[in-house]
């Protein structure tokens, strides 16, 4: 097998990994980035040589639930608008995108260690438009959004909410505006 080859986990270590990068995502989302290692890795159910065989670094561990949570994010759009009808499925990711973002936040001194690169920054923006572009075509096509949106616009605009309503007890508030953004949008 080639250096540039992975094996495939077996079913439990990829269970493993994934309760892992979910446990990380809401202790950093409650305690930054500073979270202990060791209750993520007792809250995941495994040891903490488990957790450092998958993770050997503090920034890798951030790193890999960044990745992560910006990966479901976007697959996310798909699934939502097979399930739901379009404005509901571009509220539901919308909410989803609050929450990544208040994980975010709480890694946020991590992250800028991790990702230096603008390119690295421009792409996860251009994955997370084109998920945006998935929900508002669907809304366009059912009669319900409004036509010629942009979608990198509308992206800053969650943006900018998450800015507004980053503080503790602040959710109510970001969906409440998330609920002016929607009516925006509608036909």
């Amino acid at each position: 097998m080639s250096s540039q080859q992975v094996r495939p986990l077996r079913a439990d270590a990829q269970q493993n990994y994934e309760r892992l990068l979910a446990v990380a995502a809401r202790a950093f989302t409650r305690e930054g980035a500073g979270a202990s290692l060791k209750t993520i890795a007792q809250e995941a159910g495994v040891g903490i040589g488990t957790l450092y065989r998958r993770f050997p670094t503090r920034e890798t561990l951030v790193e890999a639930v960044y990745r992560n949570e910006v990966a479901r994010l976007c697959t996310a759009a798909p699934a939502l608008v097979a399930e739901s009808p379009p404005v509901d499925a571009l509220r539901t990711w919308m909410e989803q995108f609050i929450d990544f973002m208040a994980a975010k936040h709480g890694m946020a001194d991590a992250l800028r260690a991790v990702l230096v690169s603008e390119d690295e920054r421009m792409h996860t923006r251009g994955l997370l438009r084109d998920a945006l572009a998935t929900l508002l075509d669907a809304g366009v096509a059912d009669g319900v959004i409004r036509p010629g949106l942009d979608p990198y616009d509308l992206l800053m605009g969650l943006g900018g909410i998450t800015l507004i309503a980053e503080g503790p007890g602040q959710r109510d508030l970001a969906l409440r505006l998330v609920d002016l953004l929607i009516n925006g949008v509608r036909l």
